[in-house]
């Protein structure tokens, strides 16, 4: 080993990592986001193979969310939900705006209408009778 280079059993895959800690289903899933530029190390897009290490920052981009994290522990296999959340420690301004976009998500629920199925026959015949151009 070379000076300043870390042992290889304290770094582990970015895909596997991310698999281990629960962000993604599968590794593979894991490994198409990376691949994606869906997931940003200290600010930079990697591949699936770069090794990831204690104190790395990640970004990580799921639909609409965006969450920013420190790893703190890495995990080669995947456990449990606690064991997972135990791996990383995500920022204060990444857990108020995911808090706002939730929020946001549920206002705009609430707005629109509900629509419970299919119309009925007296409810279709007057929407027949809205949208005809006569």
């Amino acid at each position: 080993m070379r000076q300043g280079e870390t042992p290889e059993a304290a770094r582990v895959r970015i895909d596997k990592w991310l698999w281990a800690a629960r962000f993604f289903k599968t590794r593979s899933l894991a490994a198409d986001a990376v691949d994606g530029g869906k997931v940003q190390v200290n600010g930079d897009r990697v591949k699936a193979a770069r090794s990831l290490k204690p104190g790395d920052r990640l970004t990580i981009r799921r639909g609409p969310e965006e969450v920013e994290l420190v790893v703190v522990a890495l995990a080669e296999q995947r456990g449990s939900a606690a064991v997972a959340e135990a791996l990383y420690q995500e920022t204060e301004a990444s857990v108020g705006r995911r808090l706002a976009l939730a929020e946001e998500r549920r206002m705009l629920a609430n707005a629109e209408p509900r629509l419970s199925g299919r119309p009925d026959k007296r409810s279709r015949r007057a929407i027949v009778r809205f949208t005809r151009r006569d």
